[in-house]
């Protein structure tokens, strides 16, 4: 029994130095109104809720090839992205990872909730798209958006951020290519709540 709570013990503090994040958090955007760039689309990544609450959450381009660190979100904040029209895949790393297709459109604005759950050692986050439509379970219509929207700050990437994403690029890799096994098989309806499409944007 005691060699079992030392190897949870070893294995809790492995994962924590692998994936803790720099005390510094992004820091406080100026322009807290971001539109999208010309030829651009915005794809903001808010985060709003109690569960996780000490738990940063990194989020990422990630596609089949090289990955892009686009910032850390933590709760209360959100992350703006200007981003290609076309098609992305997204990504969030936590203790897990999760991801959302996007195929976007320039001059519109994409919402996706980073939503934190409880996992074996820390936080888990999913990546969540919000729609424009009344009806879906998370929309750009509902009084819970506005209330995101109005509870968080934008946040940027600060060197330790980045410094932080340099260190554990490999990691990131690995996990991404773990999780990606997953993703792959998934049934196409599940993976269609998860794809946000051009009419998504407003």
């Amino acid at each position: 029994m005691i060699r079992k709570l030392r190897l949870f013990a070893l294995l809790s503090l492995l994962f924590a130095s692998t994936f803790a994040f720099a005390a510094e958090t992004g820091k406080h955007a100026e322009n807290q109104s971001p539109v999208p760039a010309e030829g651009k689309a915005l794809v903001v990544f808010v985060r709003s809720s109690f569960v996780g609450n000490n738990i940063s959450a990194s989020v990422y381009e990630a596609p089949d090839g090289e990955t892009k660190f686009i910032g850390i979100v933590q709760n209360k904040q959100k992350v703006a992205y200007q981003a290609e029209p076309g098609v992305h895949r997204f990504m969030v790393i936590a203790e897990n990872a999760d991801f959302v297709d996007a195929t976007l459109e320039a001059g519109k604005t994409y919402y996706i909730l980073v939503s934190p759950r409880m996992g074996a050692w820390k936080a888990r986050f999913s990546l969540l798209p919000i729609h424009p439509d009344a009806k879906a379970e998370y929309s750009t219509q509902s009084a819970d958006f506005k209330k995101w929207m109005e509870k968080t700050n934008f946040v940027e990437v600060t060197p330790s951020n980045q410094a932080w994403y340099e260190k554990h690029k490999a990691d990131i890799e690995e996990k991404k290519a773990d999780y990606l096994k997953k993703w792959t098989v998934m049934l196409p309806q599940d993976k269609a709540v998860l794809t946000i499409k051009p009419e998504d944007g407003v």
